[in-house]
């Protein structure tokens, strides 16, 4: 197997990632203008500040993903062509750190979601139902991402053990 396209295709579908993610900050930032504009209920009249804010978050965490990844694809080309062996003793590195960050990320966003839902069950206001229902939203949007990136990064983890024998 190649190196180098093992490596730039995982880099590749990570910078689509954040495509996705910049694509659902859309949704979020679209969603508050349409609440802003038709909204009628107090609960409408609330959505859009959460909504926004989150819409706003989103493009900041796709931001990160795409400015950590995208280098990475002319970066790996060149790695991996002066070096091969370290190249990949640093990529397996990377991606088991991977893994546990994902798997603490898997652990705080159930949470998170579980704190938002009480917090809909227990707070009476409109607003703090808003904020708790758009967290809820995002958290699982992000958990759907989270969850394919963390298959990918366990079968790039994964190939890179078996070029490693």
């Amino acid at each position: 197997m190649d190196i180098i396209k093992l490596s730039t295709d995982w880099a590749r579908a990570e910078v689509f990632s954040a495509k996705i993610v910049w694509l659902f900050s859309l949704v979020e930032v679209l969603a508050a203008i349409g609440f802003w504009y038709w909204g009628r209920t107090a609960m409408a009249k609330i959505f859009p500040w959460p909504l926004l804010v989150m819409g706003l978050f989103l493009v900041a965490v796709g931001a990160g993903l795409y400015g950590a990844n995208k280098p990475r694809i002319s970066r790996f080309e060149n790695e991996a062509q002066l070096n091969p062996k370290t190249f990949i003793d640093t990529e397996i590195q990377r991606t088991a750190k991977s893994q546990r960050d994902l798997a603490t990320v898997f652990k705080i966003l159930p949470g998170i979601i579980i704190i938002a839902a009480l917090v809909i069950m227990l707070a009476p206001g409109a607003g703090w139902r808003a904020i708790s229902v758009t967290i809820i939203l995002t958290a699982a949007f992000l958990m759907v991402v989270d969850s394919n990136t963390t298959a990918r990064n366990n079968d790039y983890h994964t190939q890179l053990l078996e070029l490693k024998k």
